[in-house]
């Protein structure tokens, strides 16, 4: 009786622990689409679900990127087409349509899994090395974290990372080479930081003289520019016109004095505060992975120069190639299994996934580089969640006119995507109770003869006397 082939073996070893890998992160990832609804940062809301939802329903804030028209109009359109299926199967309003939008983005942090071990198998890693590398980003507190948030970055790293994956693919068609250039193009439509990933690969192709490779990729990704442009001039009446308001306000215009300024050592430290094992195996790996995958490399290098030289940094800003790099771990663990057996390697790369994964749920602020002088050590789950909540359960009540968070500015909370109806709804600086203006208010504080309709944590929804409320004429729901 013969014995089985030990590479068979060590395939089939590869295909159990990816697939456990992906029914561990699934489940944890929708644990937390099902438990969270606070925000990380407003983006999540304002970027995305708000703008979607003036889209299907007619009535939504409007942040200032969308009145100057500085946001490609992609990702709140896709978002858009999720609320108008779940409104089509019926799903109860709002919370039918918010699960659907967060399990859609599980499912693409899940896909990027998948993407990670393609890219470190386009570079000859084993599937068992690649398995650990792709074990990294799924089960990583931080992948976790921000997998169900409606998000440029989650949304943009699936393409990114299956993008690299087949243009980088030496072995790779002119027709791989330009799937996935237009998957970087389409990565561009989510977030146009990802445009140096284009610019790179082109250098990258150059200088390792794929020239055939090269002109598929300058074709299509200057297709794709166009289709960027079109949209913006469907959208916005302008050729490029996000681009240009954006570059403009960030580069030019812009105080970025408000939201923080960091050091060039602001990655490399939040990375390893909020996943340790994570940050080390992919620094470590990463480097002795240089001749086999230099490509990948400089093209992960020259994004993270980008948003080093850039005084503002947010951890969020790297999730577009968080994929790749935990590809590039597997690529130097399969380098390091020249002398070190191939087992062990992927054994500690698992190990530093599991540890990540074991945590994530005690996630501080200050661990993710957020809030790091306001309140590090706060627990980063949950934070205004009772305050959505509580707009849900007033955007149920029949009698309700108008409503206002007395405890958070209105960019920090879910706005309408969470009230779903069609009233004034005002924030922390908003006319006072004697207004008029609404009859419900939510506050971590009560009144005396206030009845409290709800409560959630030490925040309550509070019915105020008023039947009905005064007319607002300077209410404008197209700003927050």
């Amino acid at each position: 009786m013969s014995s089985r082939d030990p590479n068979d073996r060590l395939r089939t070893s590869a295909l159990v622990l990816l697939g456990a890998a992906l029914s561990v992160g699934a489940v944890l990832r929708v644990w937390l689409a099902l438990h969270d609804d606070g925000i990380y940062w407003c983006d999540e809301i304002h970027q995305s679900l708000e703008p979607a939802h003036k889209l299907v329903f007619g009535y939504g804030l409007a942040s200032w990127e969308f009145t100057a028209g500085a946001r490609n109009a992609t990702l709140s359109h896709l978002i858009a087409l999720l609320l108008r299926a779940a409104t089509a199967l019926g799903l109860p309003a709002p919370r039918g349509y918010l699960l659907v939008v967060r399990l859609f983005f599980c499912a693409l942090s899940l896909g990027s899994v998948v993407g990670s071990y393609a890219l470190a198998r386009a570079h000859r890693a084993s599937p068992l090395a690649a398995a650990g590398g792709a074990c990294l980003f799924a089960l990583a507190g931080p992948a976790i974290y921000f997998a169900p948030r409606a998000m440029s970055e989650s949304a943009s790293g699936l393409a990114a990372v299956w993008g690299l994956a087949l243009a980088l693919d030496g072995a790779a068609g002119p027709r791989r080479v330009a799937l996935g250039s237009s998957l970087l193009g389409f990565a561009v439509l989510l977030r146009l930081h990802n445009g140096v990933l284009c610019a790179a690969l082109l250098v990258v192709l150059l200088i390792g003289r794929r020239r055939r490779a090269l002109g598929v990729a300058v074709v299509t990704l200057a297709a794709w520019a166009l289709l960027y442009g079109l949209i913006d001039r469907i959208t916005w009446g302008h050729w490029f016109q996000s681009a240009r308001v954006y570059l403009r306000f960030t580069l030019v215009d812009g105080d970025i004095t408000p939201w923080g300024v960091q050091p060039v050592t602001y990655f490399p430290r939040v990375l390893f505060t909020a996943m340790p094992g994570v940050a080390i195996a992919i620094g470590l790996l990463g480097a002795v992975a240089w001749r086999r995958a230099w490509g990948l490399i400089a093209i992960l290098l020259g994004f993270l120069a980008l948003h080093t030289s850039y005084p503002h940094k947010e951890l969020r800003f790297l999730l577009p190639i968080l994929p790749a790099l935990c590809a590039l771990a597997g690529i130097g663990a399969d380098v390091a299994s020249e002398r070190v057996r191939a087992p062990l390697c992927a054994g500690a790369l698992v190990v530093a996934a599991a540890i990540s994964a074991a945590t994530f749920h005690r996630l501080t602020f200050g661990q993710l580089g957020q809030y790091e002088r306001v309140k590090p050590e706060q627990s980063a789950y949950d934070d205004y969640g009772p305050v959505n909540r509580l707009l849900t359960i007033a955007g149920a009540r029949p009698d309700l006119c108008g409503i206002r968070t007395e405890t958070a500015n209105l960019a920090w909370t879910g706005g309408y995507a969470y009230l779903h109806r069609d009233v004034p709804l005002h924030g922390r600086s908003g006319p006072e109770r004697p207004s008029g203006r609404y009859n419900y208010a939510i506050t971590n504080r009560t009144h005396e003869d206030d009845p409290i309709v709800a409560s959630d944590g030490d925040m309550v929804l509070v019915r105020l006397p008023n039947r009905e409320c005064a007319r607002d004429p300077g209410a404008d729901r197209g700003s927050r």
